[in-house]
């Protein structure tokens, strides 16, 4: 995230391809949002759209199951991938529960995050790792920053978000998510938590105020493979890797849209 601007993200906002990723979004989001079906049954679109991104990012962590799986199912702490399940769906459910807190206290949000997905009363959970632990993350194959880099590169972090600035919503959420994933703060759940948060910063900056874009679906149609070279672009830092990442993070988004304006449409049909 290294840069000599005055406002790195709006830095990175310049780099070659991101300009048009943003606008792409931007036009994407402002027509399923014109959608007529909008207009009466929003409330709708935006819990199909909580389930749906759920779903996708628990994909993302390793439990790829079908959506209707995921709708009928109550019991997720039976098994690994019905934990994760579970993970996503009450990280999603604490999303809009936290916007008022991010943008003061993202440190203390990414914290309650991790509580949530985690679920547990371990010592580890709900605060950044300590030198010597260990990180339950296998899909992530990564160098794994040590705890004294993360707990600076976070401080970094939280004092991007507090300071704000003119920075495009896409491109504040992909380094949030690509920071989240290339440090790996907590001892699980941390593919979980930074997908949370970038949904956080799209809905909290007015992009998505209504939470109908779920990114989450994205990323798991472009596949693993895809993320975790997009990722690898993010932790090379040059240009040509941060722009890749944030133009990923924008086609996810754009695929979301998508989702949710097909889901608008069998609305529309009364077909759903």
């Amino acid at each position: 995230m290294s840069t000599n601007a005055a406002d790195p993200l709006v830095a990175l906002g310049g780099l070659p391809g991101v300009p048009d990723a943003v606008d792409r979004v931007r036009k994407a989001v402002d027509r399923v949002y014109g959608h007529r079906v909008m207009r009466r049954r929003s409330n709708e679109i935006t819990s199909e759209a909580a389930l749906r991104g759920a779903r996708g990012s628990a994909a993302l962590s390793g439990a790829d199951w079908a959506l209707e799986e995921v709708r009928r199912r109550t019991d997720f702490g039976s098994e690994s991938e019905a934990r994760t399940v579970g993970a996503a769906l009450r990280l999603t459910a604490e999303a809009g529960q936290l916007l008022s807190i991010w943008r003061q206290s993202p440190l203390r949000v990414l914290a309650r995050l991790h509580l949530v997905a985690a679920a547990d009363a371990g010592a580890a959970v709900g605060r950044p790792r300590q030198g010597g632990e260990s990180v339950d993350e296998p899909l992530i194959e990564l160098p794994l920053p040590d705890a004294e880099e993360v707990a600076g590169r976070l401080e970094g972090l939280s004092r991007l978000i507090i300071a704000g600035g003119s920075a495009p919503a896409l491109v504040t959420a992909a380094i949030v998510h690509g920071e989240l994933l290339a440090l790996r703060p907590f001892a699980s759940c941390n593919g979980l938590v930074a997908r949370t948060a970038e949904r956080i910063v799209l809905i909290g900056s007015g992009l998505d105020p209504k939470a109908i874009c779920p990114a989450e679906v994205g990323h798991a149609e472009l596949g693993r493979a895809a993320y975790a070279a997009a990722l690898d672009g993010y932790v090379s830092g040059t240009p040509q890797g941060m722009a890749a990442w944030i133009t990923h993070c924008g086609k996810a988004v754009e695929l979301g849209v998508r989702e949710s304006t097909a889901v608008c449409e069998a609305l529309q049909r009364g077909a759903a």
